[in-house]
């Protein structure tokens, strides 16, 4: 770790300004659907208000796109996180301005609040100064435990940081960029990368980056009917990027394809429906009209056969349509497949977005390495970027 941490810091007596990534899903009745970011961030919570410090937390929820929208405030939020902490946790209405100010002045130490939603401002995401300096005029120290908005230079994430000497990484930024940082630096082979979901456009960078340091990558969702189209198979009524086609060749040639694996079999439907027909088919056989949602059984059991004599794992983006359970199989099997390698002594990391919620349903998420609660951030470093919220953090 080459940045400043929690531990790096003396809190006791402080005010700690804490970026988290409570941008959680709510039901219809306000409560939270899936704590997992909440729970994720508990630990640097806990470390700093048993510390003797305050914890003042501000985070994003939804796309309010700078206006008010009592659907998106995070009170829900401060109560699920009380719950979780087993003590209070306070909401304050706003989360700039002197009476904001004055109030979190006036906290005791040891206490915890969560500031109302950062995006109800669109100074947040316009990185706007003068807002930078609102947000930092609540807290003594800095601290970013949000890896899922690192990839972002909003306000909370980059311009406040010039308003403190100590801006740390939490525990959660330091276990995220730890375990990535692994994946690219000192990954023990076999590695295996897997790539789904449903664009190849996304993850173009990736496959690049991934593709010296890999064993194999294994190619799944609808981004192989790019790669099928490529070959000038059939691809029916598949998803398929017409001008992503040439790249895709272009990949294939360069890798070869005992690198680059694509499905060899795959789930064909009718429609794009839950009750439409379906049948297993050869990946160069599909007739025009169907369409492939999920990867085949063969093809499980060779991914598989992979995945549990790797050493390294890195999966990004479900099988298949996994939201439609007759298409949930593969992108199900192959978490269960990630967690018996872990349990044999891989190191498997999965990585944010679909693949953390696809893992999470499968039962899997505690049997696995770790599950990165960033998608577009966790792509993004594995692309070999940099993440602004990251570069603003002290250097050791």
């Amino acid at each position: 770790m080459k940045k400043r941490t929690l531990r790096d810091v003396d809190v006791l007596d402080r005010r700690v300004l804490m970026r988290v990534d409570f941008n959680v899903p709510l039901l219809e009745d306000r409560t939270v659907a899936d704590d997992g970011r909440i729970r994720a961030a508990i630990p640097s919570i806990r470390y700093v208000s048993d510390q003797g410090g305050t914890v003042v937390l501000m985070s994003h929820l939804g796309r309010p796109k700078g206006t008010v929208k009592p659907e998106l405030s995070l009170r829900p939020v401060a109560e699920r996180l009380g719950e979780l902490l087993g003590a209070p946790v306070r909401f304050f209405e706003e989360c700039v301005g002197p009476e904001i100010e004055k109030r979190v002045a006036e906290l005791p130490m040891g206490e915890v609040v969560l500031l109302e939603n950062l995006r109800f401002h669109a100074e947040e995401t316009g990185n706007d100064p003068a807002f930078a300096a609102a947000l930092a005029r609540l807290g003594d120290v800095y601290v970013n435990d949000a890896f899922g908005t690192a990839h972002r230079a909003h306000a909370s994430t980059v311009g406040v940081t010039a308003h403190f000497t100590v801006r740390a990484a939490g525990f959660l930024m330091e276990k995220e960029i730890d375990y990535l940082s692994r994946l690219l630096e000192s990954p023990e082979h076999p590695f295996t990368a897997v790539l789904g979901g449903a664009k190849i456009s996304g993850k173009i960078d990736v496959i690049r980056n991934l593709a010296g340091r890999v064993d194999r990558l294994l190619i799944g969702g609808g981004m192989a009917g790019t790669f099928y189209a490529a070959k000038g198979w059939e691809t029916g009524d598949s998803l398929v990027e017409e001008d992503r086609i040439e790249v895709a060749r272009d990949l294939l040639a360069a890798l070869g394809e005992e690198k680059l694996v694509l499905p060899g079999d795959g789930v064909a439907a009718s429609a794009f429906a839950e009750d439409a027909e379906r049948r297993i088919v050869a990946a160069d056989r599909l007739e025009k009209g169907w369409r492939f949602l999920d990867i085949g059984p063969e093809t499980v059991k060779r991914y598989a056969a992979e995945l549990e004599k790797s050493r390294t794992v890195f999966w990004n983006g479900p099988m298949g349509v996994f939201e439609m359970e007759p298409f949930a199989a593969g992108t199900r099997a192959l978490a269960e497949a990630m967690a018996r390698a872990t349990e044999a002594g891989a190191v498997t990391v999965v990585g944010g977005g679909d693949s953390a919620r696809a893992v999470r349903e499968a039962g899997a998420a505690d049997r696995v390495t770790h599950v990165s609660t960033g998608g577009g951030a966790s792509l993004e470093f594995v692309e070999g970027k940099e993440l602004p919220g990251v570069t603003a953090l002290t250097d050791r």
